[in-house]
């Protein structure tokens, strides 16, 4: 059943002989803040730009708020669909205030309200009368996100917003444009190739690969139930074991673990993250600590068991010395079967 923001439906686009975009369906409800998330190149911008209207499909249809804007010989252009759209590297005018950037296709006599109010509304009041140059990376996002909400839309599209900010401003500007839109009711669709940035801020996740959409879900969704090995591998680490299911139980080297989801009896991959390889100093343990990496809040352990490289993620006050011979304990819990 389509979504009530935005339903894509097989959705195509070709650049010559490249397919950005292949046959994608994807689905957004209204009020969410949904993440593209997906490896360069595999179509993460193409299809916002599909949403925004910037390009017309070559097959398949997309609705924005329960009505067609393209496909099956509809065609309704950008500046009619509601959308608002911050670009990557935000696209203000060089030769406008703030204000006037902000104001930019308003109306003239709604301007001077609505300029003042969304400007307090990002946190830059006082300021409209600077131009984009005399702004820091993070007020000119601040700039270019209140000129995206101006016209009032019920969607925004943000396109890798923080690629050019410094990595230690990252994590706060992002949560402030969240704080931002949410009390707004601001549906959200944002495009980004870091995982722990689609993590920390979304609400659902579309998994892009090769122009299609993969998988779409929660972030413990995707991290714990991947849909295959490239799907688990590119979301986080993992160790990935060969078993054999017998009665919803896989039979690994490490024991044996209920399944997550039912699954039919034979071989098979099952998927364990780092976290839950807990390591314990035994010296007659079956496994040998041959690489430690502190991270500060935690440690990446790589262990040698069974004739295989395991990586074990424990909290830095575990302290497990390197060359230490250990044994393995897997957390309680299901675990997937890759395909």
């Amino acid at each position: 059943m389509p979504c009530s923001m935005i339903w894509l439906e097989g959705v195509t686009k070709r650049f010559g002989d490249v397919v950005a975009v292949d046959a994608a369906s994807f689905c957004v409800e209204r009020g969410e803040v949904v993440a593209l998330l997906g490896p360069s190149g595999c179509g993460k911008t193409t299809l916002l730009r599909l949403v925004a209207g910037f390009e017309r499909p070559d097959a398949g249809t997309v609705e924005i708020d329960e009505r067609p804007v393209s496909g099956r010989g509809v065609w309704v252009p950008p500046e009619r669909r509601r959308v608002g759209m911050v670009f990557q590297d935000y696209a203000l005018f060089p030769h406008l205030t703030v204000a006037e950037n902000v104001g930019f296709g308003l109306p003239r006599r709604a301007r001077p309200v609505r300029v003042a109010g969304l400007l307090a509304i990002v946190g830059l009041e006082g300021i409209g009368g600077r131009y984009p140059h005399e702004l820091s990376g993070g007020q000119q996002q601040r700039v270019a996100l209140a000129r995206a909400l101006a016209p009032a839309p019920e969607l925004v599209l943000l396109d890798e917003p923080w690629s050019n900010v410094d990595p230690f401003l990252r994590e706060s500007l992002r949560s402030e444009v969240v704080e931002i839109v949410r009390p707004l009711g601001v549906t959200v669709v944002l495009v980004t190739h870091d995982r722990e940035e689609a993590f920390s801020l979304a609400d659902r996740i579309a998994l892009m690969r090769d122009g299609r959409v993969v998988q779409e879900g929660t972030s413990e969704e995707l991290y714990f139930a991947p849909v295959s090995r490239w799907a688990a591998e590119f979301v986080g680490a993992g160790n990935v074991l060969p078993g054999r299911v017998v009665s919803g139980l896989v039979e690994t080297a490490l024991g044996a673990f209920p399944v997550n989801g039912a699954r039919v009896n034979g071989s098979a991959n099952v998927l364990v993250r780092p976290e839950l390889l807990e390591l314990e100093c035994d010296p007659r343990g079956e496994a040998e600590v041959v690489a430690r990496e502190f991270r500060g809040h935690d440690v990446f352990y790589r262990v040698r068991f069974d004739g295989v490289e395991l990586v074990s993620q424990r909290p830095s006050n575990e302290v497990v010395p390197l060359g230490a011979r250990v044994s393995i304990r897997l957390h309680e819990g299901r675990v997937p079967v890759l395909t």
